[in-house]
């Protein structure tokens, strides 16, 4: 064996192919101090019971490899579908990367109508498939024409982010219906990350439509963010093929743990989503007062179109404790900020900065 002094120096190694051409995505996290309006979280707390549940864990506990069974089912009873349709995940990305992995080839095509979450781009283009992006139609309507025409024999996957972000639209579901069985060689992704502030869902199609799959995170209205939790439904003949590209214990045993005490206290999640409807409709008549032009959402933000100052008004609102996305670089979205909607309170102050920032700036509608 060489000492360490006289290790061989590995030159020339490089990843595949397609590692090299694949985005990396930067969370743009830092110092997130404040009133967190930036990354869609519940902006309060999660549920008091799961604080309890945390509390109870023993260190013995944490010794134990986590297993994913009996959470699944629970989470398969509450959405009402079988305990072999559900698949939890380490959050919905790691969905995103077990579907791409499972499914895309060299010589498929991976359409992605855009803009939309950027984890499909960086998981899909991870792989020998090719990315085909539709760019959103008009206002950011969904482009089902173009999506439609563009499909072909080597389309193997669809991702739909239903609401959608960045701009908070729907796919209306005669739309998904349409889009499943025109490409049934394709598997259809339909992200319902935002459902609760939605309310409309796909989960019925699950074993129906066999080429469709339904996402849910509990990072959204169940505030489990931290604790990395989501979950995969799609028909017993696919999940038996996803359930071979996932790790065993990629789910950790504390989100398992508070995951049954989320589900549980309907009354919490009932309080926070009413929260952000109030807010939402509150914040949204803000912008029409300010004649701040925005897009109408579906989900817990929206997107507005600050313009050229888009840098300096995000930069204001940090000084007021406010933190807010810009989203310029997503396609179309120059000049776009997205502020997420949360408790009352945190809605009515990010309106309070909203306006003193938009007045520092020198905004004019």
């Amino acid at each position: 064996m060489p000492s360490e002094q006289e290790a061989p120096v590995a030159e020339g190694i490089k990843p595949r192919a397609a590692v090299l051409r694949t985005r990396e995505y930067h969370p743009p996290l830092g110092s997130r101090e404040g009133v967190r309006l930036d990354f869609n979280e519940n902006t309060l707390a999660c549920s008091p019971r799961v604080l309890e549940v945390l509390g109870r864990i023993s260190r013995a506990e944490l010794t134990k490899y986590p297993e994913r069974g009996p959470a699944e089912k629970l989470v398969a009873a509450h959405l009402g579908v079988m305990p072999d349709q559900v698949l939890l995940t380490n959050g919905v990305d790691e969905a995103i990367h077990v579907l791409c992995q499972t499914y895309l080839d060299a010589g498929d095509e991976f359409l992605l109508p855009v803009p939309t979450y950027s984890m499909y781009e960086v998981y899909g283009s991870s792989t020998d498939a090719r990315m085909v992006f539709v760019p959103a139609a008009a206002d950011f309507a969904f482009p089902e024409e173009e999506l439609f025409r563009r499909i072909t024999s080597v389309t193997k996957m669809i991702a739909l982010a239903n609401p959608n972000s960045p701009t908070g639209k729907s796919v209306p579901r005669g739309t998904i219906l349409r889009l499943l069985e025109r490409a049934p060689q394709a598997m259809v992704l339909v992200d319902e990350a935002y459902y609760h502030f939605y309310g409309e869902t796909v989960l019925d199609l699950v074993g129906r439509a066999p080429n469709l799959v339904v996402t849910r995170t509990f990072s959204k209205a169940y505030g489990l963010a931290g604790l990395r939790l989501g979950a995969l439904i799609a028909s017993h003949e696919q999940m038996q093929w996803l359930r071979r590209m996932i790790s065993p214990y990629s789910v950790n045993g504390l989100a398992l743990a508070c995951l049954p005490a989320a589900l549980e206290d309907h009354a919490y999640l009932e309080w926070y989503v009413a929260q952000v409807r109030e807010g939402r409709a509150l914040f949204t008549a803000a912008l029409d007062r300010l004649g701040l032009p925005y897009w109408p959402s579906q989900a817990n933000f929206v997107l507005t179109k600050i313009g050229a100052r888009h840098r300096e008004f995000v930069a204001a609102m940090r000084r007021r404790d406010v933190l807010v996305r810009d989203r310029s670089t997503d396609p179309g979205c120059e000049g776009c900020v997205r502020i997420t909607i949360g408790v009352l309170e945190h809605t009515r102050k990010g309106i309070a900065a909203l306006e003193e920032s938009l007045a520092e700036i020198g905004w004019k509608a």
